[in-house]
């Protein structure tokens, strides 16, 4: 990500310009190493936006660039250290008063020692950039731009407002050029043959569009008809595991979850009864493996029991694969779109309908950048999604005549240009953004929305300045909709309050190609050299030997691991007291019951998560994250209780919560005003809501979902005036009604989710007060019988509700 030296450097220059940091200055005693500092990057900033544009064929210059952005990186990490003294002093005064308190909390960071060491620290900087500065070969030749050049040239880019209607639109375009071979599919899926279990592959290079005509072919309406029993299953490229799959499978057949320890004998005998007598279609999705042995033990365990005609449908694009899998006499193999149907479907994603008519010479321009494309679907989308609603024909005429089309010619020729194309032409929010992408974990079947969003806003990536009154957290929706509209995720299910997604293989290739400097993900056994500036590493099975991967890394401010066995109370005390910048831990069933206390030393931690953890106690020391602004120990079933002191965490935005505690103390979580979102989950003992219910004046999103002996019905709420904009309350038994404290929110709620509450049987009249409401999602309410008449226009989804009759 070295193109976004000049973004980076814009930032830190404005904020060391800023009037809070020249009182801070002033305060510690080092304006004059700060204005020094400010100087030279400012100098340095003038000719970044050229060097990026010229560094593509210059190996030096992107060497040169990528020094300057490390700089720059670890000067954004001594100035945090400013904004964590300025927290610390105000948890002081707020809870223990001002004067001698202060001094003795300021003790461990001695004001004198710290004012040495930053200074110490800053001239360091200064001396590193000047060094940059002076080389000559590189310096001199670069034109310096000014800050309005970058307003122009970006400002056509940034914060599109677009129009269009993101699931209408991908709809439209995905059928495009393959309805013979939709076609030839449904025929032979809904053909009667004499096999039990008929296998149909599907075959073709990344980016031709395989999933996508799985899916229609999936929800066509005769396939629906012909099958009792249909399963999707996206297979890991990495990791063809009989186990994995078979748990999945069942899970899907049986739609839930399917929870505790099973033998592979016993989730056998159960897919073997879910699967008997029914004629059902399992489309595998993505497989990779050549084991013919592995997919026999699978076939083998589908074909028992199952009913004639059963079929699996399987994607690959690796014709071994389709050999050992497929029983029928050919595959379904996927060519190139032609140029006529490339020129469609371009048309669709980069013009309004009409529009191209309007613009005659982009049209021209189109049809240049179309055959550039390679009859690539996914590259013709991306770059058509690129240029919607643009008439500037010199943006056009760049990306048509970029040198990046004459990059990177091995592999799948023409798509990984493209694809590059339409991030290098991305505004540079959108660019730090879909780089972060390339820590997501690419064995996956699909991500969720919520995670992301959370992880760029740990990394500082969400400014709400630029947007008004928006909140962080509305601010990284609104950039995940711009990715997805941009067709960087696909595969998007919007679930009213998230949404779950997936990335292409090549999107995936992408990201992690121009994130390689700062981001790595580890997926595999062993891994290449990893650079000593990587700033965010994320690390799941089946990796090994963590802990040297993350050896000599002092500079990470981000660590994910996922299911990684080797990690202990040890080796984290060690990361603790190495990784003084680290800003982000996200730990995903991890074994080890006790966390370290010594976390109190990382004072710049934004985002804890300690997701399916089996930690019995929070230690008291996480109060003292004055930086904190997300703390997750979601589905921690053996955490006993939340820190007593949990309200000092006065940055704090989300918070997640499984516990066993069955009540919430007094000047707890109902302090915490600071609160945005709030998540109360799998808390089986919890009979109710905190007494003190203030923080529900800041909140926006409530989510209260496995909560069984939860009563809501607290009459000490009903007064409250809240800002409450998102509610979803799952499967809380006790709850036969909306509690009457809700109507706190009449003017603010606008999404509404009720799913899987049994005893639920009406909704109140004075929800039709509610003017904000726009969405009302229920599902599995088995006794709801009916809404209330006269509610405002809104979207309402209706699942196996069986006796509900709409009222509106």
């Amino acid at each position: 990500m070295a193109e976004l030296a000049f973004d980076l450097a814009i930032r830190l220059t404005e904020k060391l310009g800023s009037l809070a940091y020249d009182e801070i200055c002033l305060a510690w005693g080092v304006k004059s190493d700060l204005r020094k500092l400010e100087g030279t990057m400012s100098t340095i900033k003038g000719v970044l936006l050229d060097a990026e544009e010229k560094q593509a064929n210059n190996k030096e210059l992107r060497s040169w660039l990528r020094q300057v952005k490390n700089v720059f990186l670890d000067a954004e990490d001594v100035l945090d250290e400013f904004d964590c003294e300025a927290l610390r002093k105000q948890v002081v005064e707020k809870f223990h008063g001002t004067g001698r308190k202060v001094r003795r909390f300021f003790s461990r960071s001695n004001p004198v020692a710290f004012r040495f060491r930053v200074a110490h620290e800053i001239k360091e900087l200064r001396e590193r950039l000047e060094e940059l500065k002076g080389n000559k070969s590189i310096f001199d030749s670069l034109t310096s731009h000014s800050k309005g050049y970058y307003d122009d040239h970006d400002s056509n880019l940034k914060h599109v407002n677009k129009t269009r209607e993101t699931y209408s639109f991908i709809r439209a375009s995905e059928v495009v050029g393959r309805g013979f071979e939709k076609e030839a599919i449904v025929n032979r899926l809904i053909e009667q043959c004499d096999d039990c279990v008929s296998v149909i592959p599907v075959v073709g290079m990344g980016g031709l569009g395989k999933t996508t005509l799985a899916k229609l072919v999936y929800n066509d309406t005769r396939v629906i008809r012909n099958f009792e029993l249909r399963i999707w299953q996206y297979v890991s490229p990495l990791d063809f595991d009989i186990a994995r799959l078979t748990k999945e499978i069942l899970s899907s057949v049986l739609g839930t979850n399917i929870s505790g320890e099973l033998s592979m004998n016993q989730l056998q005998e159960k897919l073997r009864d879910a699967l008997k007598d029914k004629k059902f279609l399992l489309v595998l999705d993505d497989v990779w493996n050549e084991d013919a042995y592995k997919w026999g033990e699978l076939k083998d365990l589908l074909v028992e029991g199952a009913k004639l005609g059963s079929k699996v449908l399987v994607t690959t694009r690796n014709v071994s694969v389709a050999s050992i899998m497929g029983t029928v006499p050919t595959n379904i193999n996927l060519q190139n779109l032609s140029e006529e149907d490339c020129m469609s479907l371009f048309v669709k994603c980069a013009f309004k309908e009409g529009e191209e008519r309007e613009h005659p010479n982009l049209f021209e321009i189109g049809k240049d950048i179309v055959r550039k494309c390679g009859g690539v679907p996914l590259a013709v989308k991306t770059l058509g999604c690129q240029l919607y609603s643009k008439t500037d024909e010199r943006e056009w005429a760049m990306i048509r005549d970029s040198a990046i089309w004459e990059l990177e010619r091995e592999g799948v020729a023409h798509v990984l240009p493209a694809l590059r194309l339409s991030y290098t032409h991305l505004p540079p929010h959108l660019k730090r953004c879909l780089a972060y992408c390339s820590l997501l974990p690419r064995t996956y079947d699909e991500h969720d929305s919520r995670l992301l969003i959370k992880f760029w806003m740990a990394n500082g990536i969400l400014e709400s300045h630029d947007h008004g009154n928006l909140e962080l957290e509305d601010v990284g929706e609104l950039y995940f909709k711009e990715l997805w509209e941009r067709s960087f995720f696909q595969n998007v299910q919007d679930f009213s309050l998230y949404c779950k997604f997936r990335m292409h293989d090549l999107i995936h290739d992408l990201v992690r190609s121009v994130a390689q400097d700062e981001c790595l993900a580890v997926d595999f056994e062993g891994t290449k050299e990893i650079s000593e500036n990587v700033r965010h590493l994320s690390v799941w099975r089946p990796a090994t030997n963590v802990p040297s991967i993350l050896d000599k890394r002092n500079r990470l401010r981000s660590i994910t691991l996922l299911d990684i066995e080797d990690i202990n109370e040890s080796f984290l005390q060690t990361c603790f007291s190495r990784l003084k910048y680290l800003q982000m831990l996200v730990l995903y069933r991890t074994t080890f019951e006790a966390f370290p206390s010594s976390i109190v030393s990382l004072k710049h931690m934004r985002f804890l998560e300690l997701t399916n953890a089996r930690i019995t106690k929070l230690p008291d020391a996480v109060c003292k994250l004055q930086s904190l602004k997300i703390l997750s120990v979601k589905e921690c079933v053996n955490l006993e209780e939340l820190p007593r002191d949990i309200s000092k965490l006065i940055s704090l935005r989300s918070l997640y919560i499984t516990t066993k505690q069955t009540s919430f103390p007094d000047n707890g979580v109902g302090c915490m005003k600071s609160l945005r979102y709030l998540s109360i989950v799998h808390c089986g003992n919890l009979t109710s809501l905190p007494r003190d219910m203030s923080y529900l004046a800041a909140l926006h999103t409530l989510i209260i979902e496995d909560c069984k002996q939860l009563d809501l019905a607290n009459r000490n709420y009903q007064q409250i005036p809240m800002r409450l904009r998102s509610l979803l309350i799952g499967r809380v038994p006790r709850m036969v009604a909306l509690p009457e404290w809700l109507q706190g929110a009449a003017n603010t709620l606008r999404v509404v989710c009720i799913w899987g509450c049994e005893n639920l049987d009406a909704l109140p009249e004075w929800l039709t007060s509610f003017t904000s409401l726009r969405i009302l999602d229920l599902r599995e309410c088995p006794k709801l019988v009916s809404l209330p008449e006269g509610m405002h226009p809104l979207q309402v989804k209706i699942k196996d509700c069986p006796q509900l009759k709409r009222g509106i």
